[in-house]
């Protein structure tokens, strides 16, 4: 059983940067991939970043490619979601999750993932 608590949201202009965290509880976090989801108004959720257990791969969605880094820290049962060159468009709640994932094509499914956070809100002001 894992459990996973979102923070590090906020409020931030056009051009500034964000770190959400994701802390874990489970002394088998270190075995899970971790992925960020994030969910705007009126939208479904989408495939932000993942993780592999090992932290060997990492997947990004095409848009926030170059922008966004994922990175966990198992040893402190962490995962982090750093955000740069924010967009309005990245405005959403952001969730992270936990998963026994092995194979690339399943990272950006959320089916995928057994343990979802309760989510943070990003807010990005024009």
């Amino acid at each position: 059983q894992v459990q996973l608590v979102e923070s590090g949201g906020g409020l931030v202009q056009v051009g500034g940067s964000l770190r959400l965290s994701c802390a874990a509880s489970g002394r088998t976090f270190s075995t899970y991939a971790v992925g960020w989801f994030r969910q705007a108004p009126g939208k479904e959720r989408e495939f932000v970043a993942a993780i592999s257990w090992n932290s060997v791969y990492t997947y990004y969605a095409d848009s926030v490619k170059g922008r966004f880094a994922i990175s966990r820290d198992s040893d402190k049962y962490m995962a982090y979601l750093q955000m740069n060159s924010l967009k309005p468009e990245d405005t959403a709640v952001y969730y992270c999750a936990a998963g026994r994932i092995y194979v690339s094509s399943n990272y950006p499914k959320d089916t995928k993932y057994d343990y979802w956070g309760q989510g943070t809100q990003v807010t990005i002001s024009s």
